[in-house]
């Protein structure tokens, strides 16, 4: 079993040489899921310490992209063992950063861990509007429509977004979780969401047991 805390401290330096070593290494072993859930788990406290850099103004937005590209190529190395053979899709999901906030290391995190889950991922990026959430969710047909927001404000679109899809007559047939900073239980219940969580690896198991 790989040394944990050295791959959290390999993603938080943007150390691609030494992250793609301790993964290829972890997977040649036959590591069993559990270990590989602990690994994806070290992946994201790496990413939260990223995340503490750039608040800090010690990255850039550069460097956050870079650690999302960096991200989706660990999951891709450990696909092998989280996701296995299967490569059917058990459920689709659409996600989004919402309106107002331009935030998506959490998404980011948030939308590998279910793609290699084995769900259809529909990203739409940054700052969505409402009506783009709707616009999604009426063409693909999800299971599932992740939020996610840091700054206060999202609350509100969040909230807005909900009432877009009761206004059109869908809420109904999808899921709503909601995730990021300013997320509690008491937003969630205000924003009219099913549920919340501001753990990613939280959250794919919520998805996972509404498709059982």
């Amino acid at each position: 079993m790989l040394d944990l805390e050295v791959l959290t401290r390999a993603i938080g330096d943007l150390d691609e040489g030494q992250v793609v070593k301790l993964l290829e290494e972890f997977v040649a072993s036959n590591p069993s899921i559990n270990e590989a859930n602990q690994v994806v788990g070290a992946c994201q406290r790496g990413m939260s310490i990223v995340g503490d850099f750039y608040e800090k103004k010690e990255y850039y937005v550069g460097d956050l992209i870079f650690a999302g590209e960096l991200l989706n190529q660990a999951i891709t190395i450990l696909k092998p063992v989280i996701g296995g053979e299967n490569t059917s899709k058990i459920g689709s999901i659409v996600v989004g950063t919402v309106q107002g906030d331009m935030h998506d290391i959490g998404k980011n995190i948030f939308a590998s861990m279910v793609g290699a889950a084995g769900f259809e991922v529909y990203d739409l990026g940054i700052d969505v509007p409402p009506a783009a959430f709707v616009e999604k969710v009426k063409e693909v047909k999800p299971l599932i429509l992740g939020m996610s927001g840091v700054l206060t404000l999202a609350i509100d679109s969040m909230k807005a977004t909900v009432e877009a899809l009761n206004h059109e007559g869908i809420r109904d047939q999808v899921k709503v979780i909601i995730g990021g900073n300013p997320v509690t239980e008491e937003a969630c219940k205000q924003i009219g969401a099913d549920t919340f969580t501001t753990n990613a690896a939280e959250g794919v198991k919520i998805c996972q047991g509404w498709v059982k």
